[in-house]
């Protein structure tokens, strides 16, 4: 985004300083999980040698010191610019929040059967196509990676309740 853009009247936005802090929130909250998942699971100096979360505490404590740091900076510097416009942010909502569906449902659906109902959603929304070659690209293309990876490759990769059907 150019300067021109940054400073539009009337044009509302998220700030750089909440992105700054929204990102330093983020880094903490990381860096705070990294932290107690490793202390958890021993992070201090065994007789034979490093425990198994020494190296990652000491990460996630680089981490914590730096997301201080970003908060620090965004407190201090109060830049008020505009760091994307509300229709900028709906822009990157119209993929992310799909995306975020696909990513939990890949759990509960397998890969296969997630990523066919993704591309045929994506085809149908943002592509308007028709949704009956939507659904046959949808699975034929997941049809093609399922037979690459399962049973050329032997990789297994997530799998549902309708592979489990097929016995895979």
């Amino acid at each position: 985004m150019d300067a021109k853009q940054a400073e539009m009247p009337g044009q509302g936005g998220i700030s750089v300083r909440a992105m700054e802090l929204v990102v330093a929130l983020c880094l903490l909250a990381g860096a705070l999980v990294v932290i107690w998942s490793n202390y958890s699971i021993g992070a201090g100096w065994a007789p034979d040698g490093p425990e198994a979360g020494y190296f990652p505490l000491r990460v996630g404590a680089i981490i914590l010191v730096c997301s201080v740091l970003v908060a620090y900076q965004g407190l201090r510097a109060n830049n008020q610019a505009i760091f994307a416009t509300w229709q900028q942010l709906r822009q990157v909502c119209v993929i992310l929040v799909p995306l975020t569906v696909y990513v939990s449902l890949i759990g509960v659906l397998g890969i296969y059967v997630a990523s066919s109902v993704f591309m045929a959603g994506f085809m149908v929304w943002i592509g308007k196509s028709r949704w009956y070659r939507a659904v046959l690209i949808g699975v034929g293309v997941n049809a093609v990676l399922f037979w690459i990876f399962e049973i050329q490759f032997r990789v297994p990769l997530p799998k549902g309740p309708i592979e489990a059907m097929l016995g895979y």
